[in-house]
């Protein structure tokens, strides 16, 4: 362990750290302090970090938060350890109230628990949930909590428990120590291979039993019966087994000869079916070729009455492809005629147009020729093109009005701006001037608020400790007056010890002579005869009397030393209040501190002024930067916008002037130019017309020329006549197309009817239904013959495979049992049962070793402690009504010579035994590789039960830990051990009744 970080626990309320690697080199260090001062919570905080929970209350209520807590406290512990050759630190929280975030009251805080290794020069986290960080400790030190505080943090009333332990927790702590589980787990490998044989020899025999009685069912079932083997008398096994597999041999043998007669069976009826398959295939198909012969008949006769309409067809086809020879003339005409009259309209409706917009000029009604027309259009195309270089500044001069009047608003609007900003700069150069006036009033003042402050903080202090200090003083009359008490009850006790010792001396004569036996001889001089015995005292002093006397004194020596501690204690406090009050009284310490807060006060007030006014100055100088950048930047902006407004006004007028002269009578420019186009649009339409109208008419006379000429080639009188005459290429190919099926279809029934006659076929309708029947017959024999021939197959191959099966199963068993007998012997003796005479399991012989060693180490150190009176003792007998055994331990008596149970040690010797057990544990575990390597033990009390000299003899086995680099750490009162060992670990009282780390020390021997 390294460091111990405590906030909130038990006694401790502010944060304290324990410092383990301060006293790495010294090796062995005390935890002192007064009674009560938080100790043993040191190690309650080690025990919580690790496990979560404290031993102490382990059946109690769980004070684990402070009781000084407040609720704005917090409570958590932290522990930096090695393990397995990583730093870990783990950070614990219990279950406390503590004040809600948000409105008034408490909330209960859950536990928390975080885990962390140090990795990359840093605490990388592991685990974030108590039961994760549970888990993952367990396996970095997978000792449980009891085992933990049994080899490494021997706590109150806990120091025993290894040496006083049953078998089983003994060996549930050795396990985790010395890592001996695979010997368990090989144990229930040996069981599991015990249960594993003996199941293989069961199911062999039962694999064997029922191949033999499926093979004799089957044969049974199918009539394959031979002489059959019995059964055993004694337990139901086969005793004639290789009898039975013969059978089922034989049984085999006589199913194969049944095969193969199935097998020619299956033939002959296979060669039936083939037949009478050939012989319907026949007769079907000469009834096919008869009804094929009847259809074609039928097809010729319908085939020559349908002649006469196909002739017709054949009519209708011929005259439509002469009329084919006039179709392009006749369409010709009918195209150009209708040209023609659509000409004539539109040269009708041109005309229209023109003469409305030649008459809106003053022209005359007279049509014009082309040559007219074609003048009137250059002259309006030509007069159009000037027109239109002036319909762009038109259509821009009412924008670029709106853009002087908008330049004009803007230039106003930002004359007016920088107007404005010249007035609130004049007011803000003045607000600064008196800004600056004030703080140079305000500069004394300044500075002054710490100074008042600390002197505010000392006269505090003063206070407090002036008030403790009358407190201490009335509190070390009321301790004056305990200590005196304790001092006249040490007397007491101490005289009556005196006056018992005393008269048991008196009356120890009288209490010999009552042991005296008639006969027996004397203890004092061996005398048989008792002639005189002294009479025993009225009040006899027994030895348990001046046991009881001797404890009383006990008690009230260590009453007196803690009432004169307390005392010393509390005189000293009340020294140091006086002095941290300055030797002042309360009144003097108010008078001053009322000064002192007033100080305060104007220094604050003044401080509070100044900061604003700062405030205030450098808002003043942003703002007049701000309003000297927007006026140096108005500036040129107003002289541009100035220059830009008298050049657009020139360029309106200029426009004005053109545009007036171009418009003529017109409202606007682009007026006029659409009148004229309308005009040169009209010229051009009427010009077209004629001249379309003129072409199409000589075109409409060429046409019909040519269809007279057309008409009488093709042989037709009129064009009505070919136009009646005429069908489409869609028609023309279906009137083909249906000639052209009549002739093949005619064609082939003919030559179908020929063939089919020259087959000889006769007229009645063949009937096929005796073949067909004879053909089911057969196929029926045939699958009937099949069926039979794979059951015998089936029978036949089941009846071998189960005599293979079962042979091979009868010579399998005598080995597996031959193995199995081998097993259970192995296994019975792994676990402790018979022929294992001392029923101790392997786990438990490999641990009694380890025992043993422990053992060996421990009374190295006992035999010092104890002046060779003591020394443990492995014992490995039986225990009573077959209980575990082989993990005992004894204490060897010097004395006696014989062996004693460890619960009929005293307190004091029960004490070395558990320490000297433990650092021999500790030394074992350590030398084994792969244990847990124990660098770390803490020893709470117990040596004041040691007397002067078996307490040094202890102390000199505490300093032997140091050489194997191990750190142990003791809590006593007892003031030898402070005496003798330097480092020292100082817990104390605070003034507000909280525990305080007061040092970590190495005091000078």
């Amino acid at each position: 362990m390294h460091r111990l970080e405590i906030e909130g626990f038990g006694p401790f309320l502010r944060p304290q750290t324990v410092d383990f690697d301060a006293f790495a080199d010294d090796g062995i260090f005390v935890i002192s302090g007064r009674t009560g001062a938080g100790k043993s919570s040191i190690l309650d905080a080690i025990c919580f970090a690790l496990y979560g929970s404290v031993p102490r209350y382990d059946t109690g209520e769980k004070r684990l938060r402070s009781d000084h807590s407040g609720p704005d406290d917090a409570t958590i512990v932290a522990l930096e350890f090695s393990a397995g050759g990583e730093r870990w630190r783990v950070e614990r929280s219990p279950e406390y109230d503590r004040a809600k975030r948000n409105g008034t009251g408490t909330t209960t805080a859950p536990p928390q628990a975080r885990l962390f290794v140090w990795a990359n020069g840093g605490w990388e986290g592991r685990a974030a949930r108590p039961r994760d960080v549970g888990e993952a400790l367990h396996e970095i030190l997978p000792l449980t909590q009891e085992q933990f505080l049994q080899v490494i943090l021997l706590a109150q009333n806990r120091f025993a428990r290894f040496l006083l332990a049953t078998h089983g927790e003994r060996q549930a702590l050795l396990r985790t120590l010395f890592g001996t589980r695979r010997f368990e787990e090989y144990e229930h490998a040996l069981e599991q291979r015990r249960k594993d044989s003996e199941a293989r020899v069961a199911r062999d025999g039962g694999t064997l039993a029922h191949r033999l009685d499926d093979a004799e069912r089957l044969i049974a079932d199918h009539d394959l019966r031979g002489e059959l083997g019995g059964e055993d008398a004694e337990g139901g096994a086969p005793a004639n087994t290789a009898a039975r597999i013969d059978a089922v041999r034989q049984a085999a043998q006589r199913a194969a000869y049944r095969a193969e007669t199935a097998a020619l069976a299956q033939d002959a009826a296979r060669a039936a079916r083939d037949a009478a398959e050939l012989a319907l295939a026949d007769v079907l198909a000469r009834r096919d070729m008869q009804e094929r012969r009847d259809r074609a008949r039928h097809s010729v006769a319908a085939l020559e009455a349908d002649m006469a309409r196909i002739q017709s067809v054949r009519d209708e086809r011929d005259t439509a492809t002469r009329a084919e020879l006039a179709r392009e003339g006749i369409r010709a005409l009918d195209l150009t005629r209708a040209e023609a009259a659509r000409a004539h309209d539109a040269r009708e409706v041109a005309l229209a147009q023109w003469r409305a917009l030649a008459g809106t000029v003053g022209t005359d009604r007279t049509p014009p020729g082309t040559t007219e027309l074609a003048a009137r259009i250059d002259e309006a195309k030509h007069a159009v093109g000037g027109w239109r270089l002036l319909l762009a500044r038109e259509e821009r001069i009412a924008e670029r009005r709106a853009e002087l009047s908008q330049g004009r608003t803007d230039l106003a609007a930002l004359q007016a701006a920088v107007d404005a900003s010249r007035t609130e700069r004049d007011v803000v150069v003045a607000r600064r001037d008196q800004v600056d006036a004030r703080l140079m009033q305000l500069a004394p003042s300044v500075g002054g608020r710490a100074a008042a402050e600390s002197r505010l903080a000392d006269l505090d202090a003063r206070s407090a400790a002036a008030a403790d200090a009358e407190r201490l003083e009335n509190e070390a009359a009321t301790t004056e007056r305990k200590a005196l008490t304790a001092d006249r009850a040490l007397a007491e006790a101490s005289v009556a010890l005196a006056d018992l010792r005393e008269r048991r001396l008196r009356g120890h004569a009288g209490e010999l002579a009552a042991e005296l036996v008639p006969g027996e001889p004397c203890a004092v001089c061996g005398g048989v005869d008792h002639p005189a015995p002294a009479p025993r005292g009225e009040d006899p002093v027994s030895a348990d009397d001046i046991e009881s006397a001797e404890a009383r004194v006990v008690i009230a020596v260590s009453e007196q030393r803690e009432a004169s501690d307390a005392l010393a204690t509390v005189r000293q406090a009340a020294a140091r209040a006086r002095g941290r009050a300055g030797d002042r009284s309360a009144e003097q310490l108010a008078a001053e501190r009322a000064e002192a807060a007033q100080a305060l006060v104007i220094a604050t007030e003044a401080e509070l002024e100044v900061t604003t006014l700062r405030a205030e100055r450098e808002d003043c100088t942003t703002t007049l930067e701000a309003l000297d950048a927007a006026l140096t930047e108005a500036a040129p902006r107003i002289e541009s916008l100035d220059r830009s407004l008298v050049v657009l006004d020139a360029g309106i007028a200029s426009d004005d002037e053109a545009l007036t002269e171009a418009r003529g009578g017109f409202a606007s420019v682009a007026e006029r130019i659409a009148d004229a186009e309308s005009i040169a649009e009209a010229a051009e339409r009427l010009r077209d017309a004629i001249t379309t109208a003129e072409r199409c008419t000589s075109a409409e006379s060429a046409a019909r020329a040519r269809v007279e000429v057309d008409l009488a080639t093709a042989g037709f009188e009129s064009a009505d006549t070919a136009v009646a005459a005429l069908r489409d290429a869609a028609a023309r190919a279906r009137l083909d197309e249906t000639i052209r099926e009549h002739e093949t279809a005619l064609s082939a029934a003919k030559s179908v009817l020929l063939d089919l006659e020259l087959q000889m076929l006769p007229e009645e309708p063949i009937d096929a239904r005796a073949a067909e029947t004879a053909r089911q017959d057969t196929r029926e024999a045939w699958t009937a013959a099949v069926q039979k021939t794979l059951a015998a197959d089936q029978i036949r191959d089941r009846l071998w495979e189960l005599a293979r099966q079962a042979e091979a199963a009868q010579s399998g068993i005598a080995a597996a049992l031959a193995e199995h007998e081998t097993i259970e012997r192995l296994a019975h003796t792994v676990a402790g049962k018979a022929p294992n005479t001392h029923r101790m399991k392997l786990e438990t012989f490999v641990l009694a070793a380890e025992l043993e060693e422990i053992v060996q180490a421990a009374n190295l150190r006992l035999h010092d402690m104890s002046d060779g009176r003591y020394r443990l003792l492995h014992t490995d007998s039986l225990a009573a009504r077959g209980a575990a055994s082989g993990l005992g331990l004894d204490v060897l008596d010097a004395y006696t010579g014989r062996p004693r149970p460890p619960h009929s040690l005293s307190g004091g010797e029960t004490f070395l035994a558990s320490l000297a057990l433990a650092l021999g544990l500790a030394e074992v575990v350590t030398g084994r590789a792969g244990g847990i390597e124990l660098d770390t033990l803490f020893i709470d009390e117990g040596f004041g039960s040691l007397d002067a000299e078996t307490l040094d003899t202890a102390m000199r086995t505490l300093d032997e830990l140091r050489q194997g680099g191990r750190t142990v750490g003791v809590i006593s009162h007892v003031e030898a051990m402070k005496d003798q060992i330097p480092a020292q670990l100082l817990v104390a009282v605070a003034e507000d009744g909280s525990s305080e780390v007061a040092a970590h020390a190495i005091m000078p021997v």
